[in-house]
């Protein structure tokens, strides 16, 4: 049993702040995703204060802090309009702790913590997979995912989050006894057990290969810049069989001469160009292949909101390559995790990320886009190959590990190295648990709305 907790002071509602925003960002700069437990405690502390707009303004204003500085960079891309941006993202931590601060006020305290995890999960897939403005960098899980190992990237970035605040609900229910703290070390310990024996099957040698690939990241170059780059790629790493170039290094398809140096070279190339499409365009990652012609392509699904990025993908194949079934999506595409579903469904064993950063976007961008390609990595078990047009280009293992990288800022820099094709990739456990938690959410919002439309009628009566 749970009783009721008093309401909180102004004083107690500033340090439960405080927490929630340096847990935020500690885990965030110094990458200890445990760092979100006592974030996902705070918030849930938080809303104990008195009254919905004391719940509501002050975790507008927390969000706002959570967000802004780590999103700085909008300001570089957006001007002013980032503080809408920002704002945005803080609705929906404030629309997170408001709706808890209503269900403890309707159903009880119990009924509160039961759902936190539910609730997290469901708004926070919402907001980053299924509406317009759908960002998914700064989850809970894009913050700690990779630091909490192998077996706890299998649960997703979504199920991480459900993870952290199902600890903070235990904690707040039972406090921080013995048996509770031994109760959840147990739990973790046998994740990581269940988790951990099929990665050993998974990522054992298999009758694949190390694929040799290369990159070499040029931002709007000319097409004489293109040809002596790739030159001096292959001089590098002479047994490479597959070279890529960054998103939009072409206005136009891939021009003959390009086409040409991979017939002379006999070598594959994956590069970014656009493909007219009536008064608009679609945004292709083009495959040339050793014969000078173009063996596959595949348009951008999710362009960039506010950009002119092309239209979205009408469908996605794989490549049939002669390694096997590969995936290529351009950029952003990596961001969302049903893109990537969709092509490890279709059975890719790697994924092709043609990627466009901008220089002038500024470092913190970099190295936030850069957290995207491990992540998934190690999230499905698939090894990715990623060239940015000024950096992070990085090769990484279907365990998450970085083989190999560009830096920011790199013009002309050159990646290399084998990208490993011995992985069994397969869905996260999330991919189920995050839209059923949406499905809960939404009840639980129709559910508060019925409280609250009985109780104004039956003040309505009694008057």
């Amino acid at each position: 049993m749970t009783t009721s907790p008093k309401p909180l002071s102004v004083k107690a509602l500033l340090i439960w702040s405080l927490v929630a925003l340096a847990s935020f960002h500690a885990a965030q700069i110094i990458g200890i995703g445990w760092l979100l437990i006592p974030c996902a405690y705070a918030l849930i502390e938080l809303t104990r204060a008195d009254s919905r707009r004391k719940v509501f303004y002050p975790m507008l204003a927390l969000g706002f802090l959570f967000y802004a500085p780590q999103l700085g960079f909008f300001w570089n891309i957006f001007g002013a309009a980032a503080i809408a941006l920002w704002l945005v993202l803080a609705f929906w931590l404030a629309l997170f702790v408001l709706t808890l601060h209503l269900v403890r006020v309707r159903f009880g305290n119990g009924w509160m913590l039961t759902l936190a995890p539910f609730i997290w999960t469901g708004l926070e897939y919402f907001r980053c997979e299924l509406y317009y403005l759908r960002f998914g960098w700064m989850t809970f899980g894009m913050a700690g995912n990779q630091m909490l190992g192998i077996p706890f990237s299998k649960l997703g970035v979504f199920g991480c989050g459900f993870v952290f605040f199902a600890i903070a609900s235990i904690l707040q229910r039972y406090g921080f006894s013995k048996n509770v703290i031994r109760g959840i070390y147990l739990t973790v310990i046998f994740l990581l057990f269940r988790l951990i024996l099929p990665v050993a099957h998974e990522h054992a040698p298999s009758t694949r290969y190390w694929l040799p690939v290369a990159g070499v990241q040029l931002e709007f170059p000319n097409e004489q810049q293109i040809i002596p780059a790739l030159d001096r790629a292959r001089a590098k790493f002479p047994d490479t069989k597959l070279f890529m170039l960054s998103e939009y290094t072409f206005q136009t398809p891939p021009p003959l001469s390009v086409r040409d140096w991979c017939q002379s070279n006999e070598v594959y190339l994956v590069v970014g160009g656009t493909e007219p499409h009536g008064s608009n365009f679609y945004n292709m990652a083009y495959v040339i292949g050793t014969n000078g012609s173009i063996v596959h392509q595949q348009v951008k699904s999710v362009p960039i909101q506010f950009f002119k990025d092309g239209l979205p993908a009408p469908e996605r194949k794989l490549w049939d390559s002669p390694w096997g079934k590969l995936g290529v999506l351009t950029c952003y595409d990596l961001s969302y995790t049903r893109i990537v579903d969709d092509l490890v469904r279709q059975g890719a064993i790697a994924l092709l990320n043609p990627t466009m950063d901008v220089a002038d976007w500024g470092a913190q961008q970099h190295n936030l886009h850069a957290r995207v390609a491990p992540t998934r990595a190690a999230e499905y078990g698939i090894p990715i190959f990623r060239v940015a047009s000024s950096g992070v280009s990085q090769i990484v293992s279907a365990s998450g590990n970085v083989i190999a990288s560009a830096p920011y800022p790199g013009e002309g820099e050159i990646i290399g190295g084998e990208l490993p094709l011995n992985a069994s990739p397969r869905l996260p456990l999330d991919r189920y648990l995050a839209p059923f938690c949406t499905a809960m959410t939404g009840l639980v919002m129709l559910a508060l709305l019925a409280s609250s439309f009985t109780r104004r009628s039956k003040a309505t009566q009694t008057k």
